[in-house]
Formats: structure tokens, sequence, C-alpha cells
């Protein structure tokens, strides 16, 4: 089962990456697939959230972090972008906290330091921030800068589906069908693949696509299998086209 164990950062200008253009012309998805431009930020809009930055709007400063962080409108600064999501963490801006806990799990702009980002990632999680919630599930899971806990991570992951984050759901879809921390559960993964995938994150699709196309799997079903797997491709997940191009012949 696939498990997203990467840190996932907040950004408002951004394009997704879809199936590559073989994938797309054998799929015949080439319309289905839009990508999105990135927009690039003018001067006079830095200058905005400069000045509301400056005058205590704290949600502008971690929007503002991340065009430095992106190199949107501004050159690349990473060290800068550390400073704005802290100004925008230390003033209540979750998102501030969670960016800059990705900072101090990469050691970009900081000095890498994954206890600091899981204090961080559980301010943003306290704070309501979901993907603080699942960033910090994460870190349970895998056992980096906080000893590892399963049950832990569990909870986590469950606060972020709860939440609307898709990928706890997915994540914790993986938890119950490996066994982790729970009692091993397939129909309950499952539901949380569904769960996942009908919120649009492709590896909760990609992950009901094993389990229908699995023969050892009492769910065996190859229709469904392709469906989920298109579906996944859609949404830019190369594992996935290659999956239903193999199933498609």
């Amino acid at each position: 089962m696939k498990i997203l164990n990467f840190i996932i950062i907040v950004i408002f200008s951004f394009g997704i990456t879809g199936c590559s253009e073989d994938f797309k012309k054998d799929l015949n998805l080439t319309e289905d697939i839009k990508d999105e431009k990135i927009t690039r930020e003018t001067p006079s809009s830095i200058k905005e959230k400069e000045e509301k930055c400056n005058d205590k709007d704290y949600e502008a400063c971690s929007d503002l972090g991340v065009n430095y962080e992106d190199g949107d409108g501004v050159e690349t600064d990473k060290n800068k972008a550390a400073e704005l999501y802290k100004k925008g963490c230390d003033g209540g801006d979750f998102l501030g906290c969670n960016n800059l806990g990705i900072l101090y799990e990469d050691g970009e702009g900081v000095e890498k330091d994954k206890s600091k980002s899981a204090q961080l990632y559980k301010k943003a999680c306290d704070g309501e921030y979901t993907l603080g919630c699942y960033n910090l599930a994460i870190l349970y899971d895998d056992g980096e800068g906080v000893e590892e806990n399963d049950i832990k991570a569990i909870e986590l992951y469950k606060k972020a589906c709860d939440g609307d984050e898709p990928l706890g759901c997915n994540n914790l879809g993986v938890m119950y069908y490996n066994g982790e921390g729970v009692k091993r559960d397939k129909e309950k993964a499952m539901e949380l693949y569904k769960e996942a995938c009908d919120e649009d994150e492709p590896l909760g699709c990609g992950n009901l696509g094993d389990i229908y196309e699995d023969t050892q799997e009492a769910k065996y079903d190859l229709d469904l299998a392709k469906k989920y797997f298109k579906k996944a491709c859609k949404l830019g997940d190369d594992y996935s086209c290659k999956k239903y191009v193999k199933l498609d012949k």
C-alpha cells in the first residue's frame, strides 16, 4: 500500500504534475488533465503583503514567507521565508507554524532540527490546522524527531482525516490495512482509501486499485481496479497511469 511519507507544504501558487504525455495519449486523457499554471506575484501584491505584515497581519506574513520560499515575485530566500513563517506563527497564524516546521524538517533556511519541527507541527495541529496534524503523524509513524509511536500516529492521522485532509485518510487506511497500531481491518482500510479518493487524493484511488487488482483479495475486480487507477492517473499519479495502461491492454 502506498503511504505518503514526505512532508506537505502549503503554497498559494502552484502547478500540478500530471501523467507523462505518453500516458495521457494512451488513456485519451489529454483534455481531462489540466495543468494549473503558476501564478506569478506582481511587485504591487508583494508590497501590499509586506505592508500588511508590518501592520501585524500575521496571515500576510506567512503568505509572504511562501513567496520567498517559492521564489514567486521575489528572489528565493529560505532564510527570509523562515523569518516570515516565524513571525506568522508567533502571531497565531498556524500555516506559518506548519511551514516553518517543514523548513526545520528539511534544514532549509534554518538548522535541521526534527524535534523543533515536531513542536511546530503540534502547535499547528493544536490550532486545528490539519496539515500540521498530518505532518506530525508522519514523524510519529517514522520515529523522527519524536519517539516512534503508531498509536499516536493513528490518532493524528484520524484528526487530519476528520478535518477534511484526505492524505490523513489515506495514511490511516494504510495503518488499518497493515495492522500497524490497530487490529488489521481491510474493510476499514478500503473505506478510508475511498474517502481519500472521493476527495481527489490520488494515493487513495491508487490503493483501492491495488486491492481490486490483487487476485488474492476477496474484492478482486479488474473493472474496479481500472476505474480507480484511471482516476488516480487523472489526478497525476504516474504509478497508476502505468497500472491502468497495463490492465487496459
